[in-house]
């Protein structure tokens, strides 16, 4: 483009104030013309404020479209525009600005885009090195949240078993305790006919050989209510003492068989 202006006639300044003259007069007919115009437009919406029929609307508004265009091409045919002469260095001068200009403005665009990617960049990484931190603290959570998890779950799980080994300890200590002092009671208020405190009597009469005495007859019942709940009666042998068994049944501890007299079992105190 440079060597073309070099080549270009030495009066090319005078052509250009030519042409800025020439916009000039025609910015001036344009408006002008608009005036015009702007006046014919009155005088067909003055035109328009007329009361239409039913019958007569489209006709009408065809004859004011028709007005229109007929006041539009007699504008038209009055004004006599002047062409802008095509001279070679016209066009350059012309081409030249509208180039420099459109140069201007893709330049500005470039330099606004460049400075958005930037920013965007920026805030890309941004994000992303938050995105790393996050990460990073959410596995350090998690690791320590599995650590405490089975830590818990151990001691846990250990602290029940020894208190419930405790627990079982300390029942097996006081039933022992209390089996001991059933044994003792009944031995000392409830002997057998010959007044021996023994559990099992041998060496006495032949009558009295085969009796035990009234705690043994308990324990039998309680193991036989504990390991067959299903059948807890006990057959009545001849080495329980019958007034024992009347007792028993008199006081309520013991129940007879609905079906089998010979049969009882202990009351379910438990349940």
């Amino acid at each position: 483009m440079s060597v073309n202006q070099q080549d270009l006639n030495p009066d090319s300044t005078t052509d250009v104030g030519d042409v800025t003259d020439t916009e000039e007069e025609l910015i001036k007919e344009c408006e002008e013309m608009w005036k015009d115009m702007e006046e014919c437009q009155n005088k067909l919406s003055l035109t328009g404020t007329e009361t239409l029929t039913d019958s007569d609307v489209q006709l009408s508004l065809l004859i004011m479209q028709m007005k229109c265009l007929t006041a539009e091409l007699s504008q038209w045919q009055k004004e006599t525009p002047e062409i802008i002469p095509l001279a070679e260095d016209v066009l350059v001068t012309l081409g030249t600005k509208e180039f420099q200009q459109l140069r201007h403005d893709l330049e500005m665009i470039l330099s606004t885009l460049q400075s958005k990617n930037e920013k965007l960049k920026e805030d890309l990484e941004r994000e992303q090195q938050w995105l790393d931190e996050q990460r990073q603290i959410m596995e350090s959570l998690n690791v320590l949240h599995n650590e405490l998890k089975n830590q818990v779950v151990t001691l846990s799980e250990s602290r029940i078993f020894n208190e419930l080994k405790t627990k079982m300890l300390n029942i097996k200590e006081y039933k022992e305790k209390l089996l001991i002092t059933m044994g003792e009671f009944l031995e000392d208020h409830f002997p057998l006919p010959d007044g021996n405190v023994k559990k099992k009597k041998k060496n006495i009469q032949e009558s009295t050989a085969q009796l035990i005495a009234l705690h043994d007859i308990l324990e039998i019942l309680i193991n036989r209510l504990f390991d067959v709940p299903h059948d807890p009666y006990v057959k009545i042998s001849d080495s329980f003492w019958p007034p024992y068994i009347e007792l028993l049944l008199r006081n309520g501890i013991a129940l007879r068989h609905p079906e089998d007299p010979t049969r009882i079992r202990l009351e379910a105190f438990h349940q």
